[in-house]
């Protein structure tokens, strides 16, 4: 048996006709940018997350660029003010930092994987301008308690929801809990379209506008510029896919979930450490994460019996060649995530087959 780790193809096709008939009827229309299609998803999704506004962006790292730029811009922070981010993350979160011409500060992350209020303070300084706690997994943060520290000291809170589309905590959605959100719809994520694609949440109407001008180019009106932006479009073909699949993510969502919760009931090699304690409410599992400290060699285990599986992360970001100036600095719960992560398969269409062998596979490891 041969098990894919996620098989766009197959995501892709069970949402036919509509998938190709909507993106024909953007062919066939003429407007390729700032269209119907973007209009409607920027709506729906607002609503979907219960933000006031959305501004979908050309992917994942602009919509975090973005909103610090505009922040930076806004309320008059210097080069080189500091950003707080999770040591385990992928990089992209940092990069939007250095690209908004800010300085990272890394922390560690607690037993879920994410950034905590304990595990932020201790880098919390005077020239702290905002934090970015990222949903990672597909699993939200503790929000109630990182906005209390945030507010605390003045601090802006951008949530990266790249990998954690649906997901909620106190009756939250990601997207909604901070100042701002950024999405990443990279294919491969829960909510995913045909290429790169992203988005910014946010209630602040001010920031919103802000985000917009910078992502046209520093104009809000044809050829006046008023700062020197960047040029980040979500396209009408994208944002038809997006529209399409929008109705149906809470239920393959829930699917994502069963499986959870299947490998939850089902893995039962004590070499093998599940994620959450077991608990499945919350995630939304872009990723099924385990830990193992033979993963090199579990790994190998399953690819030789047709299961492909993925590492994220098997370097921790600062520990990256690209943050050389930090690799000296110690975050042991994420270096400890980076040594033992396997992402085993999590995909709304595995097969009740398909999951008993893959946990045969699992509990057979020695």
């Amino acid at each position: 048996m041969h098990i894919p780790y996620y098989d766009l193809q197959q995501i892709s096709a069970s949402f036919e006709p509509q998938l190709s008939q909507r993106i024909q009827a953007v062919v066939a229309g003429g407007r390729y940018l700032h269209g119907e299609e973007l209009a409607a998803f920027e709506r729906d999704f607002a609503r979907y997350v219960g933000a006031r506004h959305c501004i979908g962006v050309a992917n994942g790292l602009d919509a975090l660029t973005l909103v610090l730029m505009a922040w930076k811009r806004l309320k008059g922070w210097g080069d080189g003010d500091e950003v707080c981010v999770p040591a385990l993350t992928f990089v992209a979160t940092a990069e939007a930092v250095n690209r908004a011409g800010l300085r990272p500060v890394f922390c560690d992350v607690g037993k879920d994987f994410v950034m905590t209020e304990q595990t932020l303070l201790p880098h919390l300084t005077p020239q702290t301008r905002a934090v970015i706690p990222v949903h990672l997994y597909g699993h939200p943060c503790p929000m109630d308690s990182i906005n209390a520290l945030a507010r605390s000291r003045g601090i802006m809170v951008l949530e990266d929801a790249a990998q954690a589309h649906g997901a909620s905590t106190g009756g939250h959605k990601t997207g909604s809990m901070g100042h701002a959100a950024a999405f990443s719809m990279y294919p491969g994520k829960n909510l995913g379209a045909l290429g790169d694609g992203g988005c910014v949440t946010t209630d602040d109407e001010e920031l919103a506008q802000t985000v917009r001008m910078f992502a046209n180019y520093g104009a809000q009106q044809k050829y006046v510029h008023r700062v020197q932006g960047i040029n980040s479009r979500l396209s009408e073909i994208q944002a038809a896919a997006l529209n399409v699949k929008l109705p149906r993510l809470d239920a393959d969502n829930a699917r994502r979930r069963n499986v959870a919760r299947f490998y939850n009931t089902h893995i039962v090699n004590p070499l093998v450490r599940l994620p959450y304690e077991g608990r499945v409410a919350q995630s939304v599992f872009h990723i099924y994460p385990v830990l193992c400290r033979r993963r090199d060699k579990l790994q190998q285990y399953l690819q030789e019996r047709g299961i492909e599986t993925l590492i994220h992360y098997p370097i921790p970001v600062h520990k990256q060649e690209a943050y050389a100036a930090y690799n000296a600095q110690s975050f042991p719960m994420a270096e400890l995530v980076a040594r033992e992560v396997l992402s085993l398969p999590i995909t709304q269409f595995l097969t009740e087959e398909e999951l008993h062998y893959i946990v045969s596979a699992v509990n057979a490891f020695r």
